[in-house]
């Protein structure tokens, strides 16, 4: 409803180990209900800011770029995507705005390696990911009583 490229810990892509993850990860999000789908993009979206801020810190001008990216593609084709704007009303259009507003923020923290836009990012997000996860128990009794 509402999807990583990882380095080696090696150091180095092993083919094994990419197709493994992949598998992993395919898996993961096949037999996920939509709000589960929905928490691994929370999920991803925190690891790709933590890993923004770390090559920040070291310097790893690359790996920074891939890290906002990522987060950035999180936000716009999972998150803001996936939000019914019709059926949503004011709540859907507000994160719409939000996420617009993320994404802008995370292309300033790109541009000017701007840590402290990069923890905005991630303090905006982190309490929409805490209620979605509060809300996991309800999620799963309605997608019970679905089938």
């Amino acid at each position: 409803m509402y999807a990583p490229h990882a380095a080696s810990p090696f150091g180095h892509a092993h083919p094994f180990a990419n197709m493994y993850r992949s598998v992993g990860v395919r898996t993961s999000v096949d037999a996920a209900d939509p709000h589960r789908l929905v928490a691994m993009l929370f999920d991803g979206f925190m690891d790709a800011v933590a890993q923004a801020r770390g090559a920040l810190q070291s310097g790893d001008v690359e790996r920074k770029g891939r890290a906002i990216s990522r987060a950035a593609r999180i936000v716009d084709e999972g998150l803001k995507a996936s939000l019914n704007l019709e059926a949503g009303g004011t709540l859907a259009n507000d994160l719409s705005d939000l996420y617009s507003y993320v994404t802008l923020r995370l292309t300033q923290a790109n541009l000017r390696n701007d840590e402290q836009a990069l923890e905005e990012c991630r303090r905006l997000i982190e309490p929409l990911r805490e209620a979605w996860a509060s809300i996991a128990p309800q999620a799963e009794a309605a997608q019970t009583q679905a089938r």
